[in-house]
């Protein structure tokens, strides 16, 4: 729980200053009260004394006033509300290291089907917009909430090519952008990607700009350490070299701290389900501030009110 005013709570610290008073004032009482009739004698001039019952409404003030104070330090939860019409890009690496079968059948196999699965985790209402890259970045399907549409999209990923991510990022966001005068909200970026950027934009400066337009940018880094992919050797037709093609989770991460994402690793199939599914649910909620000053406000003048009763009730009088 956050708190709008929080300097308002300074004010509990007076609190235990009035128990103090409070407690002076009763052995005052006590002092007069001994003055006019021995303590010896007290049960025969008043056989029927209030014992717990004097303190009882007093008590009740006191926590009735604290919860005032802190109501009126505007107490706040956070609570996930659903988001409507958002749109978010799920853009995939199509590098040829995306070949490699460290994750059966294969990244980029693993990828489209886990891209799948995020399609039937986030509300119908969700615009899904389908981006592949490698040197270049090419949009494959406008954010849109035809999920028919956007699976078609991940069917015509094809590898090949280098990593240009910066290039890919700032792709999404003018995809993102361009309708924003017409009131559409965007909503984030999902990169998967397995290696290194080897083209096109700065990704940091990338995310940095999409930090700017508050777009987050969440990163999967998708592979093991040991993916490897067989390359052509120039000049030797039919001649290839195993080549070791390991992701690279500390740009990833980076670029997801940068923007104001999260960044995920998944290193086979099942974790990279598990991953499109979280997402899923992220994406399709947002944080806000939820002000609960009328509960702590309504629950000290619930307290006032018994507090009076029942000093009234009891002494006929309200303290």
């Amino acid at each position: 729980m956050t708190f709008a005013a929080p300097l308002v709570l300074l004010g509990l610290l007076a609190l235990p200053l009035l128990v103090l008073l409070y407690t002076t004032h009763q052995r005052h009482r006590a002092r007069v009260a001994a003055a006019f009739a021995s303590p010896a004698l007290a049960a025969s001039v008043s056989p029927h004394r209030p014992g717990w019952r004097r303190h009882a409404p007093m008590l009740i003030f006191m926590l009735a006033l604290a919860l005032l104070l802190v109501g009126a330090a505007r107490p706040q939860t956070t609570v996930a509300v659903p988001v409507n019409h958002a749109s978010i890009m799920l853009t995939e690496d199509v590098s040829g290291s995306m070949q490699s079968n460290d994750v059966a059948p294969s990244r980029l196999a693993a990828a489209e089907r886990a891209a799948a699965r995020f399609l039937d985790a986030v509300p119908g209402d969700l615009n899904v917009g389908v981006m592949e890259f490698n040197q270049r970045a090419t949009v494959l399907q406008s954010p849109t909430t035809d999920r028919g549409a956007s699976r078609a999209a991940l069917g015509r990923l094809h590898v090949s090519g280098g990593t240009a991510t910066g290039t890919a990022i700032l792709t999404a966001l003018q995809i993102l952008t361009r309708d924003a005068q017409a009131g559409h909200p965007p909503a984030a970026i999902v990169l998967l990607s397995d290696g290194s950027s080897t083209t096109g934009a700065d990704p940091v400066g990338a995310a940095q700009q999409a930090a700017r337009r508050q777009i987050p940018v969440y990163t999967v880094a998708l592979g093991t350490a040991q993916g490897t992919i067989q390359v052509a050797l120039p000049g030797n037709r039919g001649t290839f070299k195993t080549v070791t093609v390991p992701p690279d989770p500390r740009l990833l991460t980076q670029i997801a701290r940068v923007s104001g994402g999260q960044a995920y690793s998944a290193a086979d199939t099942g974790k990279l389900s598990a991953v499109y599914q979280r997402l899923g649910s992220q994406l399709s909620h947002r944080n806000v501030k939820h002000e609960v000053t009328a509960g702590f406000a309504g629950a000290g003048a619930a307290l006032l009110l018994v507090g009076s009763a029942l000093s009234l009730l009891w002494f006929g009088r309200l303290a």
